[in-house]
């Protein structure tokens, strides 16, 4: 297939080929985006607006968070729930929001860390060996319940065990390591502090009793990516939940046997590609969207320069001299190509959008580009409940967006 029918599959199972809600966004659309993403990257990083937050309305326009808080922690009654819970966390790719059914696909991931927790945390262990169990009753009694307040009710606080895990403290690494090992997850937040909870009062009994052999739900998760991807490489699948090069390649191997995946030679790509035997391949790929760092679309650096030449970066870790398009930058998605970027920053307090730098691909119409992606920005501020939209003096774009904005 020619790069470009690969790259309008590719956005097709992303979500970039479907319409917009004309109304209002409720459950069904959100559905209808983790059907497509299959699971939302958390991210600590809240300076436009957290990670999680930013796929969703890539891909369905202005909407309320509280539908995806809804989602993922539901108020209310615990059994209550458990029954309108769509989401729950774990390590998928990084730490992530994933739908219910699919947390029985991870379990052997956390008995590897339940084994691995013997050599990790032997300090931990040694110096502790009643805290496990010590946080594992406190969770029982007072959850959902925050590592500080787990800590004050343990009397720990104490700083003598801080490990490799920045500067945690004993209680934080044991709740972490719990919650790694599937004994604990998260019953809600507050901010974004994580609140532990047993897994029981926060899902279902047909998925706490779910259950998979590795090989089986390891071709589960790449029959996923598979789907999520649209074509792919066997690595650009591997990526997705994070699995290693031996897991993935042979579960792909058995997924092309059983006719899931197809090979195919994607023209330009310089290795075997495979495409889901669903995907679909538009005509034309129309519209506009800004993408948040952590898009599943955008998150595999090289996957992005291959599929839309697009070389990417994050910058927030380079010291700021250093930085070449700033700290916290969004591809611009328009008609089925990545035709600009832009660094991006919510200034709460001042009610602006802030746009230090913008910034254009080579070959693209500059003009246009100013045009839609000012109407794009304008959009994103009022979702934000900001009020007006501030181009700074960084880069090529900044001039005519300034004057389209």
């Amino acid at each position: 297939m020619s790069a470009a029918a690969a790259r309008r599959t590719v956005l097709a199972a992303q979500g970039f080929a479907d319409s917009r809600p004309t109304g209002e966004v409720d459950r069904r659309h959100l559905q209808r985006v983790l059907g497509r993403t299959k699971l939302l990257q958390l991210d600590s990083v809240n300076v436009a607006v957290r990670a999680h937050y930013m796929p969703v309305y890539s891909r369905l326009g202005a909407y309320s968070p509280e539908l995806l808080d809804a989602a993922a922690w539901p108020d209310g009654q615990r059994a209550r729930g458990r029954k309108s819970r769509l989401l729950v966390e774990y390590w998928a790719h990084e730490a992530s929001l994933v739908p219910v059914r699919d947390w029985p696909l991870l379990r052997w991931r956390m008995r590897q860390y339940g084994s691995a927790s013997q050599r990790r945390y032997r300090d931990l262990l040694e110096r502790s060996p009643s805290l496990i169990d010590d946080v594992l009753a406190a969770v029982k009694e007072i959850g959902p319940v925050g590592a500080g307040r787990l800590e004050r009710e343990l009397g720990g606080g104490q700083r003598q065990g801080r490990g490799p895990w920045w500067n945690r403290t004993d209680t934080k690494r044991a709740c972490e390591l719990l919650f790694a090992t599937g004994e604990l997850t998260t019953g809600t937040r507050r901010g974004f502090e994580r609140l532990y909870e047993l897994p029981e009062r926060v899902l279902p009994p047909e998925i706490l009793s779910a259950d998979f052999e590795e090989d089986e739900a390891v071709r589960g998760l790449v029959e996923r990516s598979a789907h999520a991807l649209g074509v792919a490489t066997e690595a650009d699948l591997r990526d997705y939940y994070r699995l290693s090069p031996a897991q993935s390649r042979k579960a792909v191997a058995e997924l092309v046997d059983g006719g899931v995946l197809e090979p195919v030679a994607v023209r330009g790509w310089d290795r075997q590609a495979y495409r889901h035997a669903r995907a679909r391949t538009p005509r034309a790929v129309t519209g506009r969207a800004l993408l948040c760092p952590f898009d599943p679309l955008v998150w595999e650096r090289s996957r992005t320069e291959r599929v839309f030449g697009f070389r990417y970066r994050i910058e927030i870790y380079v010291p700021r001299p250093q930085r070449v398009y700033g700290y916290y930058v969004f591809p611009f998605l328009l008609d089925g190509q990545l035709v600009a970027r832009v660094d991006l920053k919510a200034d709460r307090a001042a009610g602006v959008l802030r746009v230090p730098g913008a910034f254009s691909e080579p070959g693209s119409d500059i003009g246009r580009v100013a045009s839609e992606l000012a109407a794009a920005l304008r959009e994103m501020a009022a979702w934000l409940q900001l009020g007006e939209v501030a181009v700074g003096e960084r880069g090529d774009l900044a001039e005519p967006l300034r004057q389209a904005a």
